[in-house]
């Protein structure tokens, strides 16, 4: 009877080692993916930042001939302080959004003087939002792809039975602005045609 006893106690000891050593390990692979996750919003927290710098630039390159659109400017200066402020990816995201509709209304300001389309530092800050722009839609690919391989891992069997206890939830995703879902229109009016 003795031995049957130490095969049973070894069996269930066997079982608690191999729980314990999944729960570890799901709690190491989760560590790292949420490492992984803030590490994607770090890069795009720096592109926010680039371009919110680089906005606020344009933006007084902009006030000097548009005077009267001071709405604009403090819409943009407003965006640029949330962001500055912002200490999660959700603030962020709204933040974003709210600096991606102020520079929007800011193209639309531009459109109405001819004259800063032809001022080299304004053609200049406008290059460089361009290339902002597009490291920064990298940046939210990337991060979309980080938080879906989280958010997975989290909401997965059986690393969703305990993932919540110790502190693991969904992350967000980046949506895409509204602005940006919009069909841009093209105004050809002004193009001279070949002859």
């Amino acid at each position: 009877m003795k031995r049957s006893g130490l095969i049973i106690l070894a069996v269930v000891a066997l079982v608690i080692i191999m729980i314990a050593g999944r729960l570890f390990g799901s709690y190491n692979n989760l560590v790292t993916a949420r490492e992984g996750v803030k590490n994607g919003w770090a890069e795009v927290n720096n592109q926010l930042q680039a371009r919110s710098s680089k906005l606020g630039n344009l933006a007084e390159t902009v006030k000097g001939t548009a005077l009267q659109e001071q709405q604009v400017f403090g819409d943009i200066a407003k965006a640029r302080a949330a962001l500055g402020g912002a200490r999660t990816p959700q603030e962020g995201i709204a933040a974003d959004q709210a600096t991606t509709s102020a520079l929007s209304r800011l193209l639309v300001v531009v459109e109405n003087y001819p004259q800063l389309k032809s001022n080299e530092a304004f053609l200049t800050l406008m290059d460089e939002i361009s290339g902002i722009e597009n490291r920064l839609a990298v940046a939210r690919m990337r991060y979309n792809e980080v938080v879906r391989g989280f958010n997975v891992m989290v909401k997965r069997f059986p690393t969703n039975l305990y993932a919540g206890v110790l502190g693991f939830k969904e992350e967000p995703y980046y949506p895409v602005a509204e602005e940006a879902k919009a069909t841009p229109k093209l105004d050809f009016s002004g193009v001279r045609q070949p002859k």
